[in-house]
């Protein structure tokens, strides 16, 4: 199995930070190019996911290869224990590493994540986006994506980000590749696995689903009720998703870090 070459951004000094992005996603796309982190003394190290943005395509797009890469990121920067914090995909990924590494991780950030075992798997929805960014590029997969089924008031913002993040990608078939299989593959078996997490500080970011059904928001309260110690944050009702907001995003990451031994 080939070992993708990864770009990978290493920034600032202090205590280590981990971002780690969603699927169709960049390195951009956690705390949204906010630099709050760097400019408060962490190190910052953020990547592109195998496939994804600069980085190279992969012949495997599971959870267990995402962590493996993970564990090569750290490694490869010397990094013994960080705070990891990720979204939705990168959410899945760097519970992965936490539940097989526990000593790895200093404090986590789990920000919208999606994945459940009672959720339904919508798999002909992922096939049909891997289809149309295959065929027909960035609009082939709005074409696919349809109605995003949010309020008027963010159906824009929905569609500029789309179009925004599919166009930084340098090996677009290997993301539509990544849509059909990462769907398909478990970070973990159920909820119940996260009691097995590390004691370490740990921090839900969960969206209301107004804003962003695809994130549900019980999926974040189950996440918060499950793991030993974790804390929830959801934005006001009204409100731009917490998710989206990358400078209070960032503080909370910061306050995870201030609270972990390193």
């Amino acid at each position: 199995m080939s070992t993708p070459d990864l770009y990978v951004t290493d920034v600032g000094t202090g205590p280590p930070v981990v971002l780690l992005h969603g699927l169709t996603a960049t390195h951009r796309y956690v705390v949204m190019g906010s630099r709050s982190l760097e400019r408060s003394g962490h190190r910052v190290i953020a990547y592109d996911a195998r496939g994804h943005g600069h980085s190279g395509p992969a012949d495997a797009y599971t959870y267990a290869a995402l962590a493996d890469d993970l564990r090569r990121v750290l490694d490869e920067h010397g990094v013994e224990r960080a705070v990891l914090a990720g979204a939705s995909m990168g959410a899945h990924t760097l519970l992965r590493l936490a539940l097989t590494d526990p000593d790895r991780v200093a404090g986590l950030v789990v920000i919208t994540p999606a994945y459940h075992q009672d959720a339904t798997s919508g798999l002909e929805r992922w096939d049909a986006l891997a289809d149309g960014l295959r065929t027909g590029g960035v609009e082939g997969f709005v074409a696919a994506y349809g109605d995003p089924g949010v309020p008027e008031q963010w159906r824009e913002t929905v569609f500029r980000v789309l179009r925004q993040r599919l166009a930084l990608h340098d090996h677009p078939e290997a993301v539509a590749d990544a849509l059909a299989q990462i769907p398909r593959s478990k970070p973990f078996d159920t909820t119940d696995d996260l009691a097995q997490l590390p004691e370490v500080p740990t921090l839900i970011v969960a969206d209301r689903d107004e804003a962003d059904p695809g994130h549900p928001l019980w999926v974040g309260e189950a996440y918060a009720a499950a793991i030993p110690g974790a804390r929830l944050a959801v934005e006001e009702e009204g409100a731009s998703p917490l998710a989206w907001q990358g400078g209070q995003l960032s503080k909370h990451i910061a306050q995870v870090a201030a609270e972990a031994a390193f």
